[in-house]
């Protein structure tokens, strides 16, 4: 199938349903997920379409739409997983580390269950329950200790608002794992959350390292509200898909960039 043909059929796609996700996109198509983000990429240059995380919208959609944590939870599964086990290696036993919410946090929760004598401060309902299990304690002499902040909840299970802002601002940690909505080079980090904005920011001020854990889907997105400037993250990973432009710009912008590969036999190459 020719490109042009192909991305008529994509158009086709959006415009009857409002939208339309990548992984649908490849099923219906029978083609490569890099091959519908280069249509999709093409179709955005032209006006036709606004790239979202996952997927396509019609141009003017709402910037402050928010999928739920069970919508996000399925895409880029094997890149977020990679990214949760290269941000694994950073964590030192008994430290206190802060993880916001998202799909790719919640990952990166289920890879710290052996890491002994850690405080872990979160606004995710789904993190912290990750550690709810009673579990025997490591050679810190503790199993780990969940700080919940509370909070309103958002369609993505994260606690946001005063209440949560006050308890993260209270206290100190060492490293912060922060997932995001979007990634812009002018933008930064943007969630359509005002709140939820808010929220990020004070894990932000609260944290002596910041590392961003985010899949090569959030490039390019802009949501409603920036929380951070590239240049306020020390540690970026994200997955191997990310093109080489993006690379580069973010080698110049933060700290140190590491790229996850998701290989066959699960390994982070």
């Amino acid at each position: 199938m020719l490109a042009r043909h192909r991305q008529s059929l994509i158009l086709e796609d959006i415009r009857r349903a409002g939208s339309a996700r990548v992984s649908d996109l490849t099923q219906r198509l029978g083609v490569s997920d890099m091959t519908i983000r280069r249509d999709l990429e093409a179709l955005a240059q032209a006006g036709l379409i606004e790239k979202v995380h996952g997927g396509a919208v019609l141009p003017g959609s709402p910037s402050s739409h928010e999928p739920g944590f069970e919508a996000k939870s399925v895409l880029e599964k094997p890149q977020k997983e990679a990214i949760a086990r290269a941000a694994a290696e950073l964590v030192t036993p008994g430290t206190a580390i802060a993880l916001s919410a998202g799909t790719t946090t919640f990952a990166l929760a289920q890879q710290l269950l052996d890491v002994s004598g850690l405080t872990i401060v979160t606004n995710s309902v789904r993190v912290a329950s990750i550690f709810g299990a009673p579990r025997a304690a490591g050679p810190f002499g503790a199993t780990p200790q969940v700080v919940l902040t509370g909070g309103v909840r958002t369609p993505s299970d994260a606690l946001v608002g005063p209440i949560a802002d006050i308890a993260i601002r209270s206290l100190h940690v060492d490293l912060l794992f922060l997932g995001c909505h979007g990634i812009d080079p002018v933008a930064g980090l943007t969630t359509p959350n005002l709140a939820e904005a808010e929220t990020n920011r004070a894990f932000v001020q609260a944290a002596r390292r910041v590392t961003v854990v985010a899949d090569h889907t959030k490039w390019g997105i802009v949501g409603l509200s920036s929380f951070a400037g590239l240049d306020e993250v020390d540690t970026f990973i994200t997955d191997a898909l990310l093109h080489e432009e993006a690379r580069t710009l973010l080698r110049e912008r933060v700290g140190e960039l590491v790229l996850a590969d998701a290989q066959p036999d699960g390994q982070v190459g």
